[in-house]
């Protein structure tokens, strides 16, 4: 969903490869709503989801991060400890209600709300590091909360208990995933990529795990096809998807492959309309619009800046 987690240097001359991985990447994460759509109905609970997503990858990345980083991790002090553990938590809430969206509303609507995360970031960055903004971040930011607050109003502008709902549940997981960024930020600047990755990701996964113990919820008795589609969502957007557009940062600006992954809710409404026959509204494609415009006007802001 977010590219924002290590920008290492670029090549000047940019290879197919590269444009091949990040289509790849942009891609893959594009199934990420429509896998937990496809668990969901196969009576899957969003909170199973959330935890196997983020658990199976944790334990995919384990032994390639202890045979390769085993001397920086066992070098880890307490206070990084306490910022994966806080970056890990936000990561939870983050895939808990984007997750739980769903069973209220679209899969547009959930993928554009959530990926309004970088709106939400800049907000974070001036109220705890004191950061200042320019023009036009903060048009960005008031064109990406008008489109929120059209994407909130379904047909015939009435609202709806449901889809305010998902809509709300959505806009937590984007400012969740935006304060795991920049509690990340502070992390990844004393860690390697895989290391950082693996360990907040754990930690993420133990949160979800304990909420899946607290809410009671069964583990084993579903279908064959549930518990395919939980590893698929671990495998294509979480460890193609955004292995892919980490590796695309290596030739590309960050700031186009995040403009790059706001293709995403297009993408993902166009796969959901295929598969559950989902009709966005007339207001939702509006809200949608805007909303990406938003984003990207900050987006572009803040690469001029840089």
């Amino acid at each position: 969903m977010t590219t924002q987690e290590l920008v290492p240097t670029r090549s000047s001359k940019i290879p197919l490869q590269a444009y091949i991985v990040i289509s790849i990447g942009v891609l893959a994460v594009s199934l990420a709503s429509i896998l937990i759509k496809l668990a969901q109905a196969e009576a899957i609970p969003s909170p199973l989801i959330a935890a196997s997503r983020m658990t199976i990858a944790a334990i995919v990345l384990t032994p390639i991060t202890l045979s390769r980083y085993r001397t920086e991790i066992q070098g880890l002090k307490r206070n990084q400890f306490l910022l994966a553990a806080a970056s890990g938590l936000f990561l939870a809430i983050h895939f808990a209600t984007w997750v739980k969206s769903f069973e209220y509303t679209s899969v547009l609507v959930g993928v554009v709300l959530v990926n309004t995360n970088p709106l939400w970031a800049a907000i974070l960055e001036v109220i705890f590091l004191r950061a200042k903004l320019s023009r036009w971040v903060i048009i960005g930011l008031a064109v990406g909360i008008l489109g929120s607050i059209i994407v909130a109003l379904p047909s015939g502008g009435a609202l709806h208990f449901e889809a305010n709902t998902g809509s709300l549940l959505a806009l937590i997981g984007a400012v969740a995933v935006a304060v795991y960024f920049v509690i990340g930020r502070n992390l990844r600047a004393t860690l390697s990529l895989l290391p950082y990755i693996w360990l907040v990701y754990s930690c993420a996964a133990i949160f979800l795990i304990l909420l899946v113990i607290a809410n009671g919820v069964p583990i084993l008795g579903y279908s064959l096809k549930g518990y395919l589609l939980l590893i698929a969502t671990a495998i294509i957007p979480q460890l193609i998807g955004h292995s892919s557009l980490n590796f695309a940062l290596r030739y590309f600006p960050a700031s186009y492959v995040g403009i790059a992954a706001q293709l995403e809710p297009a993408l993902s409404a166009i796969v959901a309309f295929l598969l559950f026959t989902e009709i966005p509204t007339g207001l939702q494609i509006i809200g949608s619009v805007v909303i990406l415009s938003g984003v990207i006007l900050a987006s572009l802001s803040q690469t001029q800046k840089a």
